[in-house]
């Protein structure tokens, strides 16, 4: 795999420079799952001022799920759901849902990118903001998904004391929902296999 296209811009680039390219895709998306539990790790030890780090908060998120009986793609989107804390402060969500969307279900990715427009209902007001943002959902379908799963799991997510279950437990399950897309733009039953 020491091959390298050769062009230096995408408009000169040849069928076997993306020959190529497809030949190392399959070992860099098998490393997804890896990437993404490196990152989780950032979240360890920033606490930003909550009574527990960002890694314990989406793990106690994705342990009450998981011991509510949610299916896995929601456990595992239980622990993604704050994993662009780190790069996205002000568009966090936007970035979770972003990295999950080939992975899970419409509704799942609907109420990973709108959580935490919910989740703003337990402390807006704190800050002088609207509460009610997320009024504007009311008729959506995933609306009352978006308000459990926010209710049940993520504003509960902050006990230090709360019995949570470690990463470890839930890489096999978020090994299994990355393992292959639901859709994507790139034509990956050609590159994945």
């Amino acid at each position: 795999m020491s091959q390298r296209a050769n062009f230096t811009h995408m408009s000169d680039s040849t069928a076997n420079d993306w020959a190529i390219i497809a030949q190392h895709f399959p070992g860099f998306s098998a490393g997804l799952p890896d990437r993404i539990l490196a990152h989780l790790k950032l979240l360890e030890g920033d606490f930003g001022g909550f009574p527990v780090d960002r890694l314990t908060h989406s793990l106690q998120t994705a342990t009450l799920a998981y011991n509510a009986g949610e299916d896995e793609e929601y456990v595992v989107c239980a622990l993604l759901h704050d994993i662009g804390d780190t790069l996205g402060a002000y568009n966090h969500a936007d970035i979770a849902a972003a990295i999950l969307k080939p992975f899970v279900s419409a509704e799942n990715h609907w109420m990973i990118e709108k959580h935490a427009m919910f989740q703003g209902y337990y402390f807006f007001h704190h800050l002088g903001m609207d509460r009610f943002l997320r009024e504007q959902f009311k008729d959506h379908p995933q609306y009352l998904r978006t308000l459990d799963f926010c209710a049940r799991y993520d504003a509960a997510a902050f006990d230090p004391d709360r019995v949570t279950l470690p990463l470890t437990f839930f890489e096999p399950m978020l090994r299994r929902v990355f393992a292959k897309p639901r859709q994507s733009l790139y034509k990956l039953e050609d590159c994945a296999e």
